[in-house]
């Protein structure tokens, strides 16, 4: 078999798993605008889709699940990203968007407004709510980048290894989880409970105007990655080797790390912590069609997507009506299919 062709299947394997992903995300999509509390039917969705809708199923498709299926879409393919990106410039498989203490600092900030400005309660059937959602999305967010901007300019400033980077990113994650403990301790109940409640990852939370904001960030962040594609692949096979091949190792690094930490640092903000996203689906799309990043990066887009979107959907149909935070069903299978992960790659 000559070389072109041995090219030819390479490449068509890959693609034929990009185009697989594609047709579980849209039959995933439907399935899930079909499914809840106030079930539809194909035809109901459609017609609402291209404006023949009945008022109340137009209100159920418009207004709560087409927003929190474009969150699921738009969080799961960033995260993933995220998370392929980070442990290729990090050169360590355990590198994601949450080692560098991001989701920490979220918490903190989160947990910072809501302990200062009051921004949380109760209602007096004992419903907890954030009474002032964007002026926590605008803490935690600051809260998520202050520790990457920290660990970036020590890189910069220092020289840091990627080595000692992820050291860096586990002392700032130490350093947030004591100060939002010490915030949690003097706050009073109603506070602690606010607090709590941040913390699970809901893709209900956002609207219209949060997905598109998401999805502004999502988009550059995902064509940028997609455009350095060689130099990843060139920082996989070493640091000397990238230099050889023209690539500023350090410049890639910094800036990928950036945007990286940024995009994380959106959804984080908006839709509170999803754990093990971005550290498991670039493994699984590693497994199934190799490390080059010409593909690892749009396939895990899709791949995230899908994970969160099935997952979320579990989340709200599992013990119906009750609506589970789709952060607490991530972990409970990320933990898992971690380990798996972990035993098969020290068995290789």
């Amino acid at each position: 078999m000559d070389i072109p062709q041995k090219y030819r299947q390479y490449t068509k394997k890959k693609i034929s798993f990009g185009i697989i992903l594609l047709i579980i995300l849209f039959l995933s999509a439907i399935y899930a605008l079909c499914v809840g509390d106030y079930r539809l039917t194909v035809y109901q969705v459609v017609d609402a889709l291209i404006g023949n809708g009945t008022k109340d199923v137009n209100l159920v498709i418009w207004n709560i699940r087409l927003p929190r299926i474009f969150a699921a879409i738009i969080a799961g393919a960033s995260l993933s990203v995220a998370g392929a990106v980070m442990q290729c410039i990090l050169r360590n498989p355990l590198a994601s968007p949450f080692t560098m203490g991001i989701s920490h600092g979220a918490m903190f900030g989160a947990a910072l407004a809501i302990y200062l400005l009051g921004f949380g309660g109760a209602e007096s059937s004992g419903k907890i709510f954030v009474n002032n959602p964007y002026s926590i999305t605008v803490f935690a967010f600051l809260g998520a980048l202050i520790g990457v901007v920290i660990i970036l300019l020590l890189a910069k400033l220092r020289g840091l290894t990627p080595e000692a980077m992820i050291l860096a990113g586990v002392a700032m994650s130490s350093l947030f989880t004591a100060g939002t403990t010490l915030i949690q301790y003097f706050a009073d109940e109603l506070q602690l409970a606010a607090m709590v409640y941040w913390t699970f990852g809901d893709l209900g939370r956002p609207l219209w105007t949060e997905i598109y904001i998401m999805a502004a960030i999502m988009i550059p962040s995902l064509i940028y990655f997609i455009y350095k594609r060689w130099d990843y692949n060139a920082l996989e096979s070493g640091e000397e080797t990238a230099k050889s091949l023209g690539v500023n190792t350090e410049r890639t690094r910094l800036i990928g790390m950036l945007i990286a930490s940024l995009l994380t640092s959106v959804n984080v903000a908006f839709l509170g912590i999803i754990g093990f996203v971005g550290l498991i689906c670039p493994h699984i799309v590693r497994i199934c069609i190799g490390g080059d990043y010409r593909f690892l990066i749009p396939i895990s887009a899709l791949f995230g997507a899908v994970l969160l979107l099935i997952a979320d959907t579990i989340a709200r149909t599992i013990i119906a009506p009750i609506v589970l935070p789709v952060g607490i069903l991530t972990s409970f299978l990320g933990a898992p299919m971690f380990l798996y992960l972990l035993l098969r790659m020290y068995k290789k």
